[in-house]
């Protein structure tokens, strides 16, 4: 591992350091106010990367990445003038792989923009394995819901419990900085009812027993007076 001092006052391994032990509140702190992480990989090609906006939407997702037991190993770290870059190895539990490559962009010692491609296996392990959303410690609370995480058969699930009244721009919009939802979500519905609406008008919803792809660009909310539970799969670490 190289790394290479400059005058921004990023102290480089002491970022390495915190991805390595999932240190979140470490890693958190190196970002500025309004910085942005830029992700491209399969599903969100570099004409729609998936872009999270500001300190606050960063710190949910990253204590959601390190919520999951995972080991993550730093391959190489370099820096140079207001730029860092590093490789990344994460290996889940039922053996899948991902690897990574970001780019940062400096700025007073803070990470103003982030920029990660990432590929992971394109198959599962064979090993059978059987686990409960019930029982994972990979819980993520916020406003008006919930969140339960699993990693099974090289694929990350997700579980998202949202309580009546609750809308992505009005309990998380604030916090990501964008009027839509710019992430992609393919679900299956399992109680209730989420509506959404796209960018260009499309409105459509999701009940129990239904699959939806619902492409980045779009609102959502609980309709009715009962929780909507839904299950989207990815392979997003």
């Amino acid at each position: 591992m190289a790394t290479t001092s400059s005058g921004t006052g990023f102290d480089l391994d002491t970022f390495r350091r915190a991805l390595e032990e999932g240190d979140t509140d470490t890693l958190i702190s190196q970002f500025a106010d309004d910085a942005d992480i830029e992700t491209v990989d399969r599903r969100t090609p570099p004409s729609m990367p998936t872009v999270i906006h500001g300190r606050d939407s960063i710190e949910y997702y990253m204590r959601q990445v390190y919520s999951m037991d995972t080991d993550h190993e730093i391959l190489q770290c370099v820096m140079e003038g207001d730029h860092a870059a590093y490789t990344e190895r994460c290996t889940y539990p039922d053996g899948l792989t991902v690897m990574s490559m970001t780019m940062l962009d400096l700025t007073d010692g803070r990470i103003t923009h982030q920029s990660t491609v990432q590929a992971w296996d394109e198959e599962a392990p064979d090993t059978p394995r059987v686990v409960d959303f019930a029982t994972t410690d990979a819980r993520v609370e916020f406003d008006h819901g919930h969140t339960e995480a699993v990693r099974l058969g090289g694929q990350f699930l997700n579980r998202m419990t949202l309580e009546p009244g609750w809308r992505w721009s009005e309990h998380r919009g604030a916090e990501a900085g964008t009027d839509l939802c710019m992430r992609t979500h393919t679900c299956l519905g399992m109680e209730g009812t989420l509506a959404f609406r796209t960018a260009d008008g499309e409105e459509q919803r999701v009940g129990p027993g239904q699959v939806a792809f619902i492409p980045p660009g779009h609102d959502a909310w609980v309709e009715g007076d009962e929780p909507a539970v839904i299950v989207e799969w990815s392979m997003d670490r």
